[in-house]
């Protein structure tokens, strides 16, 4: 009678592991369907486990949970593979001549003036980081900043300034630009752009992103520099468009980058979008952006002639 309720269990067994198809789970089960068979047979002749203990299917099917746990673990935190790269066509162009004087001596004046210009308020430290060197998984990342993503504030710049002065515990709170641009050319620099600001979310540009938290999906905050402009009223809105912004705020925008083109090494063809880098299909800023307006600037600073 003994023999018939163990081979009854251990053909339970085989159609249970047959469908897991679990090897380890096997393994376990054989030893512990022969430490069960000998315990049974060396009871009284009850034939009955005491009723506080655990079935033997019990046990087995907690070792199997524990496989399934550790099998689900380990593809959460595998290395995710990088996102389709998207093609980026720069509608800023090489230009070594034809510049417009008046603009060139409006800019040079402006430079001379530019770090007495710039004003700098402190972010708070939780919406900003350190640009990492290795992501989660030992890899060699290189936080050198080589693209600029442009964004837009939707409200005033005072309203952006706050919000990055509040303290954001939340990851899904956290936010920063590294340089904000008032309509009337006011700059005010909120992350040093050694730092790494989170302007973007799940993001990537021609393919390449970079993960910091095996939690989060990648984005470019490890390598990009964001630059926001302060949204006119008439954009204070979900509207696509609004009336645009200053000449004051493109004279600004062209310093400031010229700036970080001379300190960082990229070229402009790597300054972008928030709406180009966006993967989640969320964002459409800066809207109604005059790329020729910086043009016309950038190649005054002689910045788009290699």
């Amino acid at each position: 009678m003994v023999f018939n309720r163990v081979t009854g269990i251990w053909k339970r067994l085989q159609s249970h592991l047959q469908h897991r198809g679990a090897t380890l789970i096997l393994c376990s089960g054989t030893l512990v369907l022969g430490m069960g068979a000998l315990a049974w047979l060396s009871n009284d002749q009850s034939g009955a486990l005491k009723a506080s203990s655990p079935s033997l299917l019990d046990l087995l099917d907690e070792v199997g949970s524990e496989a399934k746990r550790e099998r689900t673990k380990s593809e959460q935190t595998r290395q995710p593979q990088p996102p389709r790269a998207i093609s980026w066509s720069s509608p800023l162009a090489k230009q070594c001549s034809g510049f417009d004087s008046k603009v060139t001596n409006r800019l040079q004046a402006q430079q001379h003036t530019l770090k007495q210009r710039r004003v700098s308020v402190a972010t708070d430290p939780t919406n900003f980081g350190e640009r990492f060197r290795v992501n989660p998984w030992g890899v060699a990342l290189n936080p050198d900043p080589r693209v600029v993503v442009l964004h837009e504030t939707v409200y005033s710049l005072q309203s952006a300034v706050n919000t990055f002065m509040t303290p954001h515990p939340r990851d899904a709170d956290q936010v920063s630009y590294h340089t904000v641009i008032g309509l009337d050319g006011k700059i005010v620099d909120l992350v040093d752009p050694l730092k790494r600001a989170y302007g973007a979310g799940y993001s990537a540009f021609l393919g390449e992103w970079a993960v910091t938290n095996a939690k989060i999906r990648g984005s470019v905050n490890n390598f990009a520099l964001h630059l926001s402009l302060e949204t006119p009223q008439d954009g204070r809105n979900s509207r696509s468009s609004h009336s645009g912004y200053s000449s004051a705020q493109y004279d600004s925008l062209a310093l400031v980058l010229k700036d970080w083109i001379d300190r960082f090494g990229f070229t402009p063809a790597a300054i972008t979008t928030h709406r180009h880098v966006d993967l989640g299909g969320e964002r459409g800023d800066p809207r109604s952006f005059d790329w020729q307006e910086l043009q016309t600037r950038l190649a005054a600073l002689k910045a788009l002639c290699p």
